[in-house]
């Protein structure tokens, strides 16, 4: 049962009302998981662990919209066997590449295991026989990582000071609605072009964590045409990077930033009937905080026609912290319910 509360101030900041002022929204160095996304050493993928499976890699994939960076595509086992040239596959496309599949390059030495988790599944028959054929497409972020995972067009919502506060460059700064033109314009016409897929809004799904599960339902909600689910893990819904901002109890401010990402998805997010969606946190650190904004997102989500357990899950770990040994550990949940055949 939902708390009478807590379910009243879900529906209060849904609704949304003043401007925000006085927040700082600074990247602070060693607070968010930053990578940086120019480094052009590629580590051996074949290595051990990676026994199944192909990779492609695309070192700096160019674009018209976004800083070019590196693309790596995984190639399930069995997509190159001579026997299953007609098979085509579905398409999961993952923000923060760095960390999926190369501890060389993931923060802190730690990968989600994306290729070993698919790979097992396959390996027992859940795939193909419950879950789709899919590709993997990691994206890798860049040191503007801010910038293109915050959506946009709420931030854009804010007041005319509270943008100076969140974006001293301006809002000319967003980057997210350029990623996601990179995403559908020109990386997925690539994908669908080289490889064989299912190019249809049925088998293209979105996957990130934190920032990277900002973005993943921005794209959903911005293109439900192209995206057909999103699985959004420790999603930051505060918005805010500055650790004074987080570590505050009960701030107002702090809940109006994240309120107009709430606002801007009542209005964009597409109703029920077409798409899956997956959120999740953990208790831990980072995630300790996002338990009142997931009880908003679920009351949205409920609102327009979600049905728990069916197109749509929440999950808390107690214990999860805001890491990628927390995400690797839990990746074959969302897996499931995005990749369901």
């Amino acid at each position: 049962m939902i708390d009478t509360a807590k379910r009243q101030s879900s529906l209060r900041l849904l609704g949304l009302s003043s401007a925000v002022a006085g927040m700082s929204l600074l990247n602070l160095a060693g607070f968010f998981r930053q990578v940086n996304a120019q480094q052009t050493q590629t580590a051996a993928l074949g290595a051990a662990g990676f026994s199944s499976g192909r990779f492609e890699i695309i070192e700096k994939f160019s674009s018209t919209e976004i800083q070019a960076r590196r693309v790596v595509i995984w190639l399930p086992p069995g997509y190159d066997a001579v026997d299953q040239q007609d098979q085509r596959y579905s398409v999961l496309y993952m923000h923060d590449g760095q960390n999926l599949f190369d501890p060389k390059l993931a923060y802190g030495g730690q990968t989600w295991g994306v290729a070993e988790h698919l790979t097992r599944l396959q390996k027992i028959g859940v795939i193909p026989k419950y879950l789709r054929r899919t590709i993997v497409v990691g994206i890798d972020n860049s040191p503007l990582r801010w910038q293109e995972y915050a959506p946009a067009a709420a931030v854009r919502m804010l007041s005319s000071a509270a943008q100076e506060i969140v974006l001293p460059g301006g809002v000319d700064t967003l980057l997210a609605d350029h990623y996601l033109t990179f995403l559908v314009n020109e990386l997925k016409p690539y994908i669908d072009q080289h490889f064989r897929t299912k190019a249809d809004r049925r088998n293209t799904f979105l996957m990130g964590s934190s920032m990277g599960g900002l973005v993943s339902l921005y794209a959903l909600s911005s293109y439900p045409a192209v995206f057909g689910g999103a699985a959004c893990l420790s999603t930051h819904w505060p918005l805010a990077t500055s650790q004074t901002v987080l570590a505050m109890k009960d701030n107002v401010r702090k809940q109006e930033i994240a309120g107009v990402y709430f606002q801007w998805l009542n209005q964009h997010l597409p109703e029920a009937g077409q798409h899956h969606l997956y959120f999740d946190h953990g208790s831990e650190h980072l995630d300790a905080l996002y338990a009142p904004y997931q009880m908003t997102m679920d009351e949205l989500m409920r609102l327009k026609g979600y049905r728990l357990g069916v197109d749509w899950i929440t999950q808390v770990f107690p214990g999860g912290d805001h890491n990628e040994t927390s995400w690797r550990e839990r990746l074959e949940i969302p897996l499931q319910f995005l990749l369901k055949v």
